[in-house]
């Protein structure tokens, strides 16, 4: 444990970071499109989500390709992590720090929104947005749930692990988000993220079906990567990063590092 940690705490800050990151832009353009207090709030809500889906989708587009999610790989979400740790590709260590790190990079994010926002942020229409099943009820938002988050895994790794898609991934992921707020979003709140919903509901005090928003993400996610070893086998994960560049560190089982390594 001290090992992993006096070597591997920049990234482990850096994923604090970029959850923060996204949960601050997330509440920013809550404010902005769903408060009707604000000047520019849509009158349409298929509007208001499309807006939405592409501030998500454009923010996490940026943390991927940032200094910090080259580094870290960009997970910002526990069910991502565990996925590459039942891959091999991260030790339990680090992957214990990840998560932790999340979740509190998670709450700092929300915490720092309120402070910047004030009331604005308790506004029913964006009550720190909260992730709660929507009107068609729980088993609808934990199936959904499971849903996205398996599509979203399996195309990270089907995408991420081939050389004509790996640098269409990010922007995959972007348009992924995209389309979940625009059109999931109103069976579950759209989280995928067990971080992301505890970063709500802790300030919130809303705890609605928390626990779907921590099954059905790494179910699904845990899914998604055995269908994708059995179709491709382990040997085609190569690395946990997102976005992998040669020229950040990466503290992970690397396929590109042994295949370097190979090479010379």
């Amino acid at each position: 444990m001290r090992h992993a940690f006096t070597n591997h705490w920049p990234e482990y800050c850096m994923e604090a970071a970029e959850l923060a990151i996204f949960m601050l832009a997330a509440c920013v353009a809550a404010v902005v499109l769903f408060d009707p207090a604000s000047a520019v709030a849509p009158a349409s809500p298929l509007v208001q989500r499309l807006l939405m889906g592409l501030a998500m989708g454009g923010t996490a587009v940026a943390i991927i390709y940032s200094p910090l999610g080259k580094q870290s790989g960009a997970h910002f979400n526990p069910a991502v992590t565990l996925t590459y740790l039942r891959l091999g590709k991260i030790e339990p260590w680090d992957a214990g720090f990840y998560i932790l790190f999340q979740f509190l990079g998670g709450v700092a994010g929300v915490l720092l929104a309120a402070a910047l926002l004030g009331p604005s942020i308790e506004a029913p229409q964006v009550n720190y947005i909260v992730t709660v099943p929507g009107p068609w009820g729980v088993t609808v938002a934990l199936l959904a749930e499971f849903a996205i988050s398996f599509v979203l895994m399996s195309t990270v790794l089907f995408s991420s692990n081939s050389k004509r898609l790996a640098g269409w991934t990010p922007w995959l992921v972007g348009g992924l988000l995209v389309m979940f707020v625009l059109f999931e979003a109103p069976l579950s709140g759209m989280s995928m993220n067990p971080a992301r919903t505890v970063a709500s509901a802790w300030p919130a005090d809303v705890w609605t079906a928390w626990w779907i928003y921590f099954a059905s993400p790494a179910l699904a996610m845990l899914t998604a990567a055995e269908l994708y070893i059995r179709v491709r086998g382990f040997h085609k994960v190569h690395c946990a990063k997102l976005h992998h560049d040669a020229r950040w560190r990466c503290i992970f089982r690397c396929g590109y590092r042994a295949d370097a390594a190979t090479s010379l």
